[in-house]
């Protein structure tokens, strides 16, 4: 392979690759502010100029093609001096607005201020005015005063999400950008312009003025908009979500992801209606219990049905390790075969760059941990039919809501002689269940998810539940986590008393007489790597935070 040095380091590099793409792939940061490796090049910033040797100027290391044998100077007074002016020119008329822009903390040109600028202003003269708090999109505010005009944003719409609404316009220390007339940035990827910004021109409003950076914990998971399996970040503040944004894996979804994953997938963890505790159904009313009451009432009722008489609902919304347990429990131990979970597809959400038809994150998880008819079983088709025969008269439904999907059940439903469900919420079918288990959410328990694929993907917990302690089970920790007590007003977040389907299962199966000792999500996906043949050989560490494309005959494209 052809070699080039930069800084005395001789590094190889593949052939058309640029100065800045050849130096990233061996770990050499060289600034930049328009640059992105998913976008083209535009070279309007300045800020990674280099001196190569045998070039009689500086050259912009973004557009600059490695040659073998070039000797790259990023360091040398030439570079140092050049990146210093540029800073200054880019600080000139940049409001003096860190104490209170939602970027401060992961601020591009915050960080270069205090690495290459010369660490004062010569400019004495009123600093050029431009509108604030700009309303550009549904979904995305801009500062044009923060603006350094990089063009990342315009360069997005145009070549990602393939809708240009983004343009300069005027000139020199007048240039800003607008929506072309008409037009507002609305596209279903809108919000990535706020995590490429390098500065805090754009910023997400949902989450503006909600909390610092540094006072968040953030924690790697998996988006569950679609069956993308979209690589993200949870962050959490007093142990409520606040926001999500993308992670990097080029093998599922790049640098990207769609606004609805982003706004859509984690407010229901701490909404009013999230289900805090076991409860039964008194007196035509649903009442908090203690867990080995609900248990204990679960099991006296299950016990009278017939293996026949009873079905089963997994969810391709929990993870491979709930829906292994749901399926080994309705087997093993209720003795049904009558099992399968509903499909969520929806066209007209799918498109061409991420999202899926697939609504739900794990699907072909949920059917490889083997929650399909069994021999002479029903499918999900066979299950509502034969609710509405009457000949099903015990229903354990797991993460989901039969009625959103079949609104014509809620007659048969309230006929049920005993109806059980796994919900995160209050929904349409626990108005009709007889008992509720508060089921922990996907930010809340370890697991792992199958996207569309076949790739298997990590989920960790992000926010705590009663039975789980942040700082013990090594979860992320902000830094108000590390240093707050809980006497402070930023450490009594609620915690709601919730479990994974796997261990409430567990429990159940024991009081009916199984002897399972599952204690941690690691000892369900153990036993699923000896006895599912597309999992062997794997475990939580060789999954690692990317994930592993599982082998699979058939994969379901959905």
């Amino acid at each position: 392979m052809p070699k080039i040095i930069i800084d005395g380091k001789e590094i190889e590099f593949k052939q058309g690759q640029t100065i800045i793409e050849a130096a990233k792939d061996h770990g050499i940061e060289i600034p930049h502010f328009c640059w992105h490796p998913k976008l083209s090049v535009s070279g309007n910033c300045r800020m990674c100029l280099v001196e190569v040797e045998k070039m009689p100027k500086l050259v912009i290391a973004c557009a600059t093609v490695a040659s073998d044998g070039m000797v790259v100077h990023t360091e040398s007074p030439k570079a140092i001096a050049a990146r210093n002016a540029v800073m200054e020119f880019l600080l000139i008329n940049h409001p003096l607005d860190c104490p209170i822009c939602d970027e401060a903390g992961e601020c591009k040109l915050q960080d270069y201020a205090y690495q290459h600028s010369i660490g004062e202003s010569r400019f004495v003269e009123e600093k050029v005015h431009k509108d604030k708090r700009v309303k550009i999109g549904p979904r995305v505010m801009f500062d044009a005063e923060r603006c350094i005009s990089c063009s990342r944003c315009i360069r997005f719409c145009d070549e990602i999400a393939k809708d240009p609404e983004l343009t300069f316009t005027k000139r020199g220390d007048r240039v800003t950008i607008t929506t072309f007339p008409g037009e507002e940035l609305d596209n279903p990827y809108s919000m990535n312009v706020v995590d490429i910004c390098p500065v805090g021109a754009l910023t997400n409003a949902d989450f503006r003025f909600k909390a610092r950076v540094w006072d968040m914990s953030h924690t790697n998971s998996v988006c569950i908009g679609c069956s993308r399996g979209c690589n993200i970040e949870i962050w959490v503040r007093n142990n409520e979500i606040l926001r999500l944004t993308p992670r990097h894996n080029e093998e599922v979804n790049s640098y990207w992801m769609c606004d609805h994953g982003r706004l859509n997938t984690f407010k229901f963890v701490n909404a009013e209606n999230r289900v805090d505790s076991p409860h039964i159904r008194k007196e035509g009313k649903l009442i908090r219990v203690g867990w080995d009451e609900a248990f204990a009432e679960a099991a006296s009722r299950l016990k009278t049905f017939g293996k026949d008489q009873i079905a089963v609902i997994g969810s391709p919304y929990a993870t491979c390790e709930d829906n292994y347990i749901v399926s080994k429990f309705a087997r093993s131990v209720l003795g049904t075969n009558n099992l399968d979970f509903i499909r969520h597809i929806d066209y007209s959400f799918a498109d061409d760059i991420l999202r899926r038809e697939d609504l739900t994150p794990n699907s072909l998880g949920a059917e490889l941990a083997g929650v399909k008819p069994q021999k002479n079983g029903l499918n999900i088709d066979g299950i509502i039919k034969s609710i509405k025969e009457g000949k099903i008269k015990a229903l354990y439904l797991v993460e989901d809501d039969i009625l959103t999907a079949n609104p014509e059940l809620e007659t048969y439903l309230a006929k049920l002689e005993v109806f059980i469900v796994h919900a995160t919420n209050f929904n349409q079918s626990t108005n009709f269940a007889d008992i509720v288990f508060p089921a922990a959410t996907y930010a809340e328990k370890n697991g792992t998810f199958i996207n569309f694929q076949g790739r298997l993907q990590r989920i960790r917990p992000a926010v705590a539940t009663i039975e789980v302690d942040r700082a013990l089970e090594g979860m992320a920790l902000s830094r108000l986590d590390k240093f707050g007590t809980k006497f402070d007003r930023w450490a009594q977040g609620k915690h709601f008393d919730a479990r994974a389907t796997w261990k409430i299962l567990t429990s159940l199966a024991n009081v009916l007489g199984s002897k399972w000792k599952y204690q941690m999500a690691e000892d369900v996906f153990d036993e699923m790597t000896n006895s599912i043949a597309e999992f062997k050989g794997l475990d939580y560490d060789v999954i690692g935070d990317l994930g592993v494309q599982l082998k699979l005959e058939k994969v379901n494209v959905v």
